[in-house]
């Protein structure tokens, strides 16, 4: 770490300079809308979050006693499918006049050590789309590609399966007992229809003893099959 350079977890006092950094931030990355928002409130209110949350941190780097620049970090599980534990490092950043002096090498540096702190074995960062120095920075220290992201906003999705689906989207909210009996019902008409109905067989004017006979049984047998069959109520099937 060079002289003048100093990286600590960050105080309440630093929540200002924290916000002008984020500020920084979206204003010099491409797609800054991602980053985070432009309304200072809101800032200070989801860092406050990030502070407050299980294993949030906050590393603010100084230059000559200055912030100039920040490390947001989360510490991760073990959750439901893991039993690893990792640091995910969610934005770094430095001003641009206070690049080249070791402030971005120090904040990974206090990163390890909150890393360590936690019993996490891996650290993950997910630069923005764009951040090409960002990405360097990171391999250049051996952070190696892992996966990738995508992103859609709710409402455009909710559009996309609308559209695809001609509205079966919009269906699939509906709950409750008057959903379930519409189901029962539209499943009852499917049975019905692929049933074949079963109907006498008509006695030719001119047939033979033999004929009428088995036209004799066959009504019998319908007719028993009929009496003997469960009602529908009783064979849904799910």
């Amino acid at each position: 770490m060079r002289l003048g350079v100093q990286v600590r977890e960050a105080l309440p006092g630093d929540m200002e300079s924290l916000v002008a950094l984020c500020l920084a931030a979206r204003r010099e990355a491409a797609v800054g809308a991602q980053l985070c928002t432009d309304d200072a409130e809101r800032l200070r209110d989801q860092l406050g979050a990030l502070l407050a949350v299980r294993g949030g941190r906050v590393l603010v780097a100084l230059l000559d006693d200055e912030p100039a620049g920040l490390l947001l970090a989360r510490v991760v599980g073990p959750g439901p499918f893991t039993d690893l534990v990792s640091l995910d490092i969610e934005a770094v950043y430095v001003l641009p006049a206070a690049r080249r002096r070791g402030l971005g090498h120090a904040l990974l540096v206090g990163a390890t050590e909150v890393a360590d702190e936690a019993g996490a074995t891996e650290m993950y960062s997910s630069p923005l789309p764009g951040a090409r120095g960002m990405q360097r920075f990171l391999a250049r220290l051996g952070f190696a590609p892992a996966a990738s992201h995508r992103v859609v906003t709710t409402a455009a999705l909710q559009r996309k399966l609308t559209h695809e689906h001609g509205g079966a989207a919009g269906s699939v909210r509906r709950s409750g007992p008057r959903g379930l009996e519409d189901l029962i019902a539209r499943r009852r008409q499917a049975r019905a229809a692929r049933q074949p109905a079963v109907d006498e067989p008509a006695t030719p004017a001119r047939s033979s003893g033999a004929d009428q006979g088995r036209a004799s049984i066959t009504m019998q047998v319908s007719r028993a099959v009929q009496s003997g069959r469960p009602s529908s109520s009783s064979t849904t099937t799910w």
